[in-house]
């Protein structure tokens, strides 16, 4: 069975999910932060980008298949430092949109990891 290859055509919208993972020396967030933040987000909500957007709890479960045999961990994991922390689902015309806003949303939290990956369907 062949996997599905998906392709953006024309002027469709499209969707990323774009996740944060804080570097293990960032700061606790302060007021200023959240100010940049809330103006941020408002920002995307009326432009209607910003589909959805929230934080992650820290444990969660890792559920892996391999030859027929599923497997649970319920975490935190060993390597919390690559727990992702929060999330945003976007919708924009281009790649090139995308990685603005993730540049944009970078330069306001600081230190740390955002993870970008298109979203079809």
């Amino acid at each position: 069975m062949r996997a599905k290859v998906f392709t953006h055509e024309g002027n469709d919208p499209m969707r990323y999910l774009m996740t944060q993972i804080p570097a293990a020396t960032a700061p606790a967030p302060d007021e200023k932060l959240f100010a940049d933040m809330a103006a941020f987000v408002e920002e995307l909500t009326v432009a209607g980008q910003l589909l959805a957007t929230g934080g992650l709890a820290p444990a969660g479960v890792r559920m892996a298949s391999r030859d027929g045999e599923i497997t649970v961990v319920d975490g935190p994991f060993t390597e919390a430092k690559e727990v992702a922390g929060g999330f945003a689902l976007v919708e924009v015309a281009s790649k090139e949109e995308m990685l603005e806003l993730a540049r944009r949303f970078r330069l306001i939290v600081g230190d740390g990891v955002s993870v970008i990956q298109q979203v079809f369907g």
